[in-house]
């Protein structure tokens, strides 16, 4: 099943629960900043995400979401 990981930059506080928690580690952090100035949370390679959901479970802002993608 393919799965289409949401991550709302905007949301994201940086602190790296999502990327630490992932077993796959598909979640890095990005070198960019958003308009809270927090480097965010982005996907790598997607295709070797589990949808375990980890990452979602762990995050304190809310600001990933999982979804299988049809």
């Amino acid at each position: 099943m393919k799965i289409n990981v949401v991550i709302d930059k905007e949301r994201c506080k940086g602190c790296e629960y999502c990327s630490s928690s992932c077993p796959k580690e598909v979640i890095r952090m990005s070198g960019d900043l958003n308009r809270k100035g927090y480097h965010f949370a982005i996907m790598g390679d997607a295709s070797e995400c589990s949808g375990c959901r980890f990452c979602a479970l762990m995050c304190p802002e809310i600001a990933i979401g999982i979804k299988a993608a049809g």
